[in-house]
């Protein structure tokens, strides 16, 4: 029979990490509001620039004078991973979930022959993918005093990515986050951004948009190209904020359920050995008393 002491002891320690749970619920959920409208915000114009990128793109097709970043190096030996995380975790399995995802694509790339490299974007992201592929960090960038994400922070991101493809360090880069659907529900997601990806202008009202460019479209796209990589950075920092907050909240709720559950089960268990307790002792007294 349990020590009625140490149940006691740990009621106390449940409710303890109850309130803990409780308290880190009700900041993810204030946290939450902001960081949604961040990235629900940030979701029409990354589209929209996508969509005139992806025009111009279509225009310059696959001609000799289109940037770097839009034909590639002309070959995909090389990819870089970036892998892109929170700072701190019990947030479920946000983490976990865009690990797994990055883990599978670099296995599939080094069963192809190719050579992976991974660059990390926060420290549980690093702390997840180092068992099985230290050996290919070339970097890892630390956000934890980074209050509320900027533009300036995916700028630094895509200026250190841009960086080492000029250097002509790898041929394809990737980026993994998880997209905000709600709260209980974040759906990992690998997006190619170099060389530019986009999806093929959709036609409006049955007839395609003709649009004169000045300067050419190769010149444009030689401007916005690497704005484009730092807003499809940015959106995806936006939209792991908010995953982050939603895949917090939901396990500190169900954290806050399970402490409540358990503190009622020991302290059925608590009662039931207290009276077990009082009934032997009423027993001995009993007893005592017909001996005399």
């Amino acid at each position: 029979m349990p020590n009625l002491k140490d149940l006691k002891n740990r009621i106390s320690s449940v409710k303890s990490t109850r309130k803990i749970t409780k308290a880190m619920q009700m900041v993810a959920a204030a946290k939450l509001r902001r960081a949604q409208d961040a990235a629900e915000m940030a979701r029409p114009y990354t589209e929209r620039f996508n969509a005139v990128m992806g025009s111009l793109a279509a225009s310059v097709g696959d001609s000799d004078t289109a940037p770097k970043l839009l034909r590639g190096t002309g070959k995909e030996d090389v990819h870089l991973l970036v892998v892109m995380t929170a700072e701190r975790g019990l947030c479920g399995g946000f983490n976990a979930n865009i690990a797994k995802l990055a883990k599978q694509k670099a296995a599939d790339l080094v069963g192809q022959g190719k050579t992976v490299k991974v660059l990390t974007v926060g420290k549980k992201g690093r702390d997840a993918m180092k068992r099985d592929y230290g050996d290919h960090f070339v970097g890892h960038i630390d956000l934890t005093d980074v209050k509320r994400i900027g533009y300036a922070d995916a700028q630094g991101i895509a200026k250190d990515v841009l960086a080492r493809f000029d250097a002509e360090e790898f041929d394809v880069a990737t980026i993994f986050y998880a997209e905000f659907v709600n709260v209980v529900s974040q759906t990992p997601k690998a997006q190619q951004i170099i060389p530019a990806a986009f999806d093929a202008p959709e036609e409006e009202g049955g007839s395609s948009t003709l649009y004169d460019y000045e300067p050419d479209e190769e010149s444009i796209l030689a401007d916005l190209l690497p704005r484009g990589v730092a807003t499809q950075i940015f959106a995806a920092l936006l939209e792991n904020g908010a995953s982050e907050q939603g895949a917090r909240m939901s396990a500190m709720d169900n954290a806050t359920r399970n402490a409540g559950d358990m503190i009622d089960q020991l302290t059925i268990e608590y009662n039931r050995s207290r009276q077990a307790v009082i009934t032997n002792e009423l027993i001995e007294i009993i007893s005592g008393a017909e001996a005399l």
